[in-house]
């Protein structure tokens, strides 16, 4: 007996590189200061930085049936078979208006493939159910896309420290199937959204080759039976190796909560994933 079960997958994000490359485009063609003198990192008027995060990721997940039958609670990475470890990259661009006011940029994707076979339980995974010794193949999405307003009530050539207002639209799909002879399955989850966030943004100038950045962003919401919520927070030390160029090393995590209690499309999706990263700043 054959099941086939495909939902439409959402844009809300669409494609991100249809909106990065313009804004790469307008940083670089800002006027470069003619002096190769210091800048204060808190002076910067123009910022890019370009890594790669390793990081440990935990999902859980839980798809009610469209008939009200409550899903297995489902460790993705666990049951699923997901990658608990992987490396993602990572982009972050800022814009400073004035001396005081900022546009921040970020993106962030992470997709991971999967495969495991179903213990001894049945999972029910919104309108399947996957039975003991199925032969069970998964893939996951997830895309993150913000830009936030920065406002610097602390501005000097030692310390900066802002407070932020954002949006991030977030993208998460799964899928999860069963290919065999007797036996095809697919179903798919897509989740998309525009969750804002407020939080702060500090630099501090240890000298002239040393600095330290920290962020963080948060925001719950609760809108027509769908709650939801997204952290984000990052600390990096950097190195400016040369007037407009540092490394950076520096710590990351990202969470991502969302429950529904919708008739039709009930469950809950928790993520978290976090680690290092590494990456290389051009400031002007």
């Amino acid at each position: 007996m054959s099941t086939n079960h495909k939902a439409a997958r959402p844009s809300a994000l669409g494609a991100p590189l249809t909106f990065v490359l313009p804004v790469l485009a307008m940083l670089f063609a800002q006027h470069v200061r003619a002096d190769d003198g210091y800048i204060s990192p808190t002076d910067d008027r123009v910022r890019l930085s370009l890594g790669a995060m390793h990081v440990s990721t935990s999902t859980t997940v839980r798809a009610d049936s469209s008939a009200g039958i409550s899903g297995t609670v489902i460790s993705g990475e666990n049951q699923f078979g997901l990658d608990k470890s992987d490396f993602a990259p990572k982009i972050e661009a800022t814009l400073r208006v004035t001396p005081r006011q900022r546009l921040t940029f970020d993106y962030f994707s992470l997709d991971r493939t999967g495969s495991a076979v179903v213990g001894a339980n049945p999972i029910v995974f919104r309108d399947v159910i996957f039975f003991p010794d199925d032969p069970l193949q998964t893939t996951f999405s997830l895309r993150t896309v913000g830009i936030a307003y920065e406002y610097s009530f602390w501005h000097s050539e030692k310390l900066e420290i802002a407070a932020t207002l954002g949006i991030h639209s977030t993208d998460i799909s799964a899928l999860a199937k069963v290919q065999t002879q007797t036996t095809h399955i697919i179903q798919t989850e897509d989740h998309a959204g525009v969750i804002p966030t407020v939080g702060f943004h500090a630099t501090w100038v240890a000298s002239h080759r040393f600095y330290l950045d920290a962020r963080a962003q948060y925001l719950t919401a609760h809108v027509d039976n769908v709650g939801g919520s997204i952290g984000l927070y990052e600390f990096d030390g950097l190195y400016r190796f040369r007037p407009h160029v540092s490394f950076g090393l520096g710590y990351n995590e990202i969470t991502v909560h969302l429950t529904s209690s919708k008739s039709t499309n009930s469950g809950l999706f928790d993520f978290t994933t976090k680690g290092p990263e590494m990456f290389v700043r051009v400031a002007f």
